[in-house]
């Protein structure tokens, strides 16, 4: 099925099925907040998945458990799944629908009924904390009444009705509604699925015939899974270039509600839901010592790591031995933290897709930890490529966004350097937007940004009024010195030296040392130095640098290499600007009278 179609698909299952469920929320009005709304349809909407699709062969699994009882057995766990078809079931003897029918009981029934639920299922149920939403909508008188909207046509969650991969964008649908109306951040970075299929073409692309030959068996992993979307759609992926692929996915979250979601995705698609971790991923990682094959995620932007910091700071002093050895970010920023994680977990020959936005291109001075992440991975030569993506393309953002394809195989050709591609206009317009994301990834679209990526050159690739370009660069082209030069300071008046201002040269940033004394004899100062820095390109001589760019201004100016620092900068616009210049004035003006005659005829026709 082509991206389109499963865009339309998606879109249709996504938006008529949310919407219709989240229209559940009206019989809590009065009794919840809009903000508090999730904590009752969420794990609702679990629940009528779980009973959807357990339908089919509940009667079985009753049978079965009836005649376990009879021998006398109390291992009854593989038996009783394998009656399911799912690695979980339901021994109670009501249905959801069944519990309509005795109104009065109705909060007591409902407990009995996910009390009897296989263990994994309770432990997904219990992230919910949802036994206290029972008591409350009991308590005011509406459980009935929303049982009995899941339970209408309309709410059906069956695998005949809807796919496991629908099914989790319909979760993260809700889940994006819900983070709306609590204007939290975590609904700022949902990825859709036109995103993830890039995604998966870029870590594919480099073998993806040898896959077609060979087959895959592979692992992936997601950092900051949410309800584990995009492990989903790259799993879907990689069984389109092989169907029998054996994939086993893995996945960390922090949010409980989300990570219940994901958990409860994975039981009913039939993989190891002990494979979704809870927790920190920065601070509690579930996964120490595991490397996988593919790594996809999109973790937060600008969210701050104070709450992880001692743990954090205590695994960058392992150096190599720590996830963190090569350097921290600002503590305001943890998306760095997120790629030292994946490049740690990255088999010799993994692959990893991570979306970022712009500040980890360029934040942070020479020196610092962001610059000295960026050189872990271009000193390493493990950055591949970095693809500007459209704005307007996630639910809650517009910014510019970027992807970081990161791999420990690079191939020879592309040993020593970094392809930077510009997909900022590849793009087609939604027909409706979806919060902010106005804008998507065709098939066609996707198939010039990936033509563009193989093709690994300088070039510009179009299709239509579609347009990617690409550049390759060096390694060494994003690294650069930052060299500290002293010079003698201009010599002051010996009459008020305080009256004096330092002498300002050109926009440099000029220190003054030394320290000016002043006399009743109207002495002259001590003689001073300042200090100027520049910006040299790794690539650039300094002697050379020095003779043409300083010296000229300042004769006496030398190098204190004492002070030198390392940095590293991949200026991603600055390669993709173009010159445009400016509409000559006399057409300008042409254009202000053309518009005021209009302006003047239009008022004579206004005004008679």
């Amino acid at each position: 099925m082509s991206t389109e179609e499963l865009q339309k698909r998606t879109t249709v299952n996504i938006q008529e099925k949310a919407n219709l469920i989240w229209a559940i929320a009206d019989k809590l009005v009065g009794t919840y907040k809009p903000h508090e709304y999730g904590n009752v349809v969420l794990p609702m909407c679990v629940i009528k998945r779980f009973s959807d699709v357990l339908a089919p062969t509940k009667q079985k699994v009753l049978d079965t458990n009836a005649q376990l009882d009879k021998r006398g057995l109390a291992v009854k766990v593989g038996f009783l799944t394998e009656a399911s078809g799912f690695d979980f079931y339901n021994l109670s003897p009501f249905t959801l629908e069944g519990l309509l029918s005795d109104a009065e009981n109705i909060a007591d029934n409902f407990r009995s009924y996910l009390n009897h639920f296989s263990n994994n299922v309770i432990d997904i149920l219990e992230k919910f904390d949802f036994d206290k939403e029972i008591t409350k909508l009991d308590n005011n008188g509406i459980l009935y009444n929303v049982i009995q909207e899941f339970c209408s046509k309309k709410a059906y969650m069956g695998l005949d009705a809807i796919s496991a991969v629908d099914m989790g964008y319909i979760f993260e649908e809700l889940v994006r509604k819900f983070s709306e109306s609590y204007d939290e951040q975590a609904g700022a970075h949902f990825t859709a699925r036109d995103i993830i299929y890039l995604m998966a073409e870029l870590l594919v692309a480099p073998k993806k015939l040898n896959l077609q030959d060979e087959g895959i068996t592979a692992t992936l992993y997601d950092m900051a899974m949410g309800t584990s979307q995009m492990l989903d759609c790259l799993s879907e992926k990689l069984h389109e270039i092989d169907p029998d692929a054996s994939l086993t996915e893995f996945g960390q979250e922090l949010n409980e509600q989300t990570f219940a979601i994901a958990k409860a995705n994975m039981l009913i698609k039939g993989g190891d839901a002990e494979n979704m971790k809870h927790g920190n991923t920065l601070s509690n990682d579930q996964f120490e010592g595991f490397t996988f094959d593919y790594i996809i995620s999109n973790p937060p932007f600008g969210i701050e790591w104070k709450n992880e910091k001692a743990k954090v700071e205590e695994e960058h002093k392992k150096g190599e031995y720590g996830r963190f050895g090569a350097g921290l970010p600002a503590i305001g920023d943890s998306q760095q933290l997120f790629v030292l994680n994946g490049v740690a977990k990255l088999k010799d020959t993994g692959r990893m897709a991570i979306i970022q936005n712009g500040s980890p291109l360029f934040k942070g001075d020479a020196g610092s930890g962001e610059s000295n992440i960026r050189g872990y991975l271009l000193e390493n030569d493990w950055l591949e490529a970095i693809v500007q993506i459209p704005n307007d393309m996630f639910y809650n953002t517009g910014i510019a966004t970027y992807i970081w394809v990161i791999t420990k195989d690079k191939s020879a050709e592309r040993a020593g350097k970094v392809q930077l591609i510009d997909a900022s206009k590849c793009c087609v317009k939604r027909r409706k937007p979806l919060g902010n994301k106005r804008n998507e990834f065709d098939d066609t679209c996707i198939a010039l940004i990936t033509k563009a990526y193989n093709a690994f050159s300088n070039d510009t690739f179009t299709d239509g009024d579609l347009t990617v370009e690409s550049k390759v660069k060096d390694n060494e082209d994003f690294k650069f010195r930052k060299v500290t030069v002293e010079f003698p300071a201009v010599d002051y008046s010996s009459v008020s030296i305080a009256a004096e201002p330092v002498p300002e040269y050109g926009k440099r940033n000029v220190e003054t040392h030394g320290r000016a004394s002043q006399t009743d004899n109207a002495k002259s100062p001590k003689p001073k130095t300042q200090k100027d820095t520049e910006i040299i390109p790794w690539k650039d001589d300094v002697e050379t640098y020095m003779e043409k760019n300083v010296l000229p201004f300042q004769p006496k100016a030398k190098v204190n290499e004492k002070a030198t620092k390392v940095g590293y900068e991949i200026p991603f616009t600055r390669e993709f600007y173009k010159y445009v210049p400016l509409e000559p004035s006399d057409k300008i003006f042409a254009h202000l009278k053309e518009l005021e005659a209009k302006e003047t005829e239009l008022m004579n026709k206004i005004l008679g």
